[in-house]
């Protein structure tokens, strides 16, 4: 017996057809989809930067360039918990990609007392053409210091001084003078110097931040965030004149007219740290702050296990002669850092 072929029908050759054809576009839509990354985002916007008027376009440039790369979240296990801390606010970033590990209350406004002379420093280093120039201090520029019990570095009317040793001057004694005779000597004036600051802020993403002053005396208009801080840190600590100042714990000033056998100055955050110690490395350097409105401040630097770390923590209660929790909560956060 014959077997018969039975002939396939055209109507089943169009129904496949359709159906390869529909598989096709769904698969390319998928894709499409799947490749629209916020990489391909950013690249989109670069071309429309790129249609802008050259003007636009160089101001858009300019302000990449300013600006420090936004700092990262993530969900670290950490020991030093909110409620472990004495600081009412704190953030602890990984330097090398501004990666933050532990957080409390950081967008929260603070006064931040003798913290804003990171700030002076760091605006003074970059307005200096000579930190060898010898800038003589008048009596016009310790007006209201001692009133307002300001820190001081030991410097003298008609005393003249270089610029570099004021600069040691203003972070490791916290003198108000020093950041005085810098801001008159730059600027004309303090007024105009911290508008000079107040600049700088602006053009790091500082959103929370206004000055007042170079000192870090109270007012209700100067103020911050621990987060705001740590941008400016990270920042300020690019610059190799400020990475020295900031961690060192002792500075001999040379001779001058009127103290022919120099001065020795000491980082008031070595003198509060003590021989502590923490877990897998060390404090590098600092600066501490304090006022009634303020609290117990602090900005530190250390390497633990081989890598840099930033901690602001401010509001911890206290006074220069009370427990210095700000210390407590350095060496609490930094030994909450586990070994990868």
């Amino acid at each position: 017996m014959v077997r018969k072929v039975r002939k396939k029908k055209p109507g089943i050759r169009k129904f496949a057809a359709l159906l390869m054809i529909a598989f096709v576009f769904i698969f390319k839509s998928l894709f499409a989809s799947e490749n629209q990354t916020p990489g391909n985002q950013r690249q989109i916007e670069k071309i429309d930067i790129e249609s802008k008027d050259q003007d636009n376009y160089e101001q858009e440039i300019s302000r990449q360039i300013e600006t420090l790369p936004p700092i990262k979240e993530v969900n670290v296990p950490s020991n030093a918990s909110q409620g472990n801390l004495y600081s009412s606010n704190a953030i602890l970033i990984r330097l090398k990609d501004n990666t933050v590990l532990m957080e409390k209350n950081s967008d929260e406004k603070i006064y931040p007392a003798s913290l804003t002379k990171m700030m002076t420093a760091i605006v003074a280093i970059e307005n200096l053409p000579d930190l060898n120039e010898k800038i003589e201090l008048t009596w016009s520029m310790f007006e209201g210091l001692y009133q307002a019990n300001a820190s001081m570095a030991g410097f003298q009317a008609g005393e003249k001084v270089s610029a570099i040793d004021l600069l040691y001057g203003v972070m490791l004694p916290s003198g108000a003078e020093s950041c005085i005779a810098l801001a008159d000597y730059i600027a004309g004036s303090e007024q105009n110097f911290v508008k000079l600051m107040n600049q700088k802020a602006k053009e790091l993403g500082m959103k929370n931040t206004h000055f007042e002053n170079t000192t870090g005396l109270h007012h209700d208009k100067h103020y911050t965030t621990v987060k705001d801080l740590v941008v400016l840190l990270s920042y300020a600590l690019k610059n190799d004149t400020f990475w020295q100042i900031f961690t060192s714990p002792s500075y001999f000033v040379s001779p001058t007219n009127k103290h022919p056998e120099g001065i020795t100055f000491y980082s008031t955050l070595y003198e509060k740290l003590g021989n502590q110690n923490i877990l897998g490395g060390e404090i590098l350097g600092g600066k501490t702050g304090y006022t009634d409105k303020a609290g117990l401040c602090l900005a530190t630097l250390a390497k633990v296990y081989e890598e840099d770390y930033i901690l602001i923590t401010a509001g911890a209660k206290g006074n220069h002669y009370s427990e210095q929790h700000n210390i407590t909560d350095a060496i609490t956060v930094y030994n909450s850092i586990r070994k990868k």
